[in-house]
């Protein structure tokens, strides 16, 4: 089966808390080079709410944080029927992505509506006007990531666009037998972008085969499947629902060992200079 003919799917969470029979370990983990989010622990007790937002929670899996992540921010929303905000970001320099994993909502975007399902993918510049509403009978859930725009004299801010992943061909990684591909909503060479949001898919028995070791801050969320992850020289096993969390520099690898495929929401910064440290300024 092609990396386009496979049914996706997309795990959400549903919240819930556990009985007092369950065991209390599981297998998160945070470290100085990463951390282990497991699906297990997206409970009612532990899910946020924000400002001009009605009928609408969230679990925050990153936040910038000393020892944490550094250049980003990653929710996972949870909006109920009726539900939604016309005032979403308060911060005018913040960039966006939605990614839909379960229901659908209606994202409004410099004035014009938008049918956003699973699969759905939106990119939101700083300072753009945009609201959004559940209008279905159902909940709404799907990824928030935002990021400081790092604004560069000469280099135009990028324009808003909305997509699904269903529409878009996958690229498959070179001399893989096509079991290792990238769905990319944003070119590559586009510098305007300061973050990239992929969907990096391995069918059964697909591996990266050695250990990733860049400048890139990450976010991964499993979409679907399973696999064992080797991060910073520990062998860690993942399955859909879980996120981890990669400091810049965190060797990773893995192997997809389901029976079925194993995807994940990708984030990372590119396209910037490395920030210096001054003391002072000459």
């Amino acid at each position: 089966m092609s990396q386009r003919q496979h049914s996706r799917q997309y795990y959400a969470p549903q919240g819930g808390h556990p009985g007092q029979k369950v065991m209390t370990t599981d297998r998160a983990m945070f470290t100085e080079a990463f951390a282990v989010i497991p699906k297990g622990v997206y409970r009612d007790i532990v899910a946020s709410k924000l400002p001009h937002w009605e009928n609408t929670r969230l679990w925050v899996l990153s936040r910038p944080l000393s020892g944490f992540a550094e250049t980003f921010s990653q929710y996972i929303m949870e909006v109920s029927p009726g539900g939604g905000s016309e005032r979403p970001e308060t911060d005018p320099g913040a960039e966006g992505v939605l990614f839909v994993v379960e229901g659908e909502m209606t994202l409004t975007l410099a004035g014009e509506q938008h049918r956003m399902e699973p699969g759905g993918y939106a990119f939101i510049p700083p300072g753009a006007d945009w609201q959004l509403r559940n209008e279905s009978d159902a909940p709404v859930r799907f990824h928030w990531i935002r990021k400081a725009y790092e604004f560069v004299d000469g280099v135009e801010v990028p324009e808003p666009f909305v997509t699904n992943e269903n529409d878009i061909e996958p690229s498959v990684m070179p001399d893989c037998n096509e079991v290792w591909a990238t769905t990319r909503f944003v070119d590559q060479d586009d510098l305007r972008h300061d973050m990239h949001v992929n969907i990096v898919s391995f069918q059964p028995g697909g591996v990266i085969p050695f250990d990733e070791t860049h400048v890139m801050e990450h976010g991964l969320y499993v979409l679907e499947g399973k696999a064992v992850y080797h991060l910073n020289q520990q062998w860690v096993e993942v399955e859909a629902g879980d996120y981890m969390w990669l400091r810049a520099f965190c060797p990773q690898a893995c192997y997809a060992g389901g029976p079925g495929p194993f995807r994940y929401l990708l984030y990372k910064d590119v396209n910037r200079h490395m920030a210096l440290p001054y003391s002072k300024r000459r």
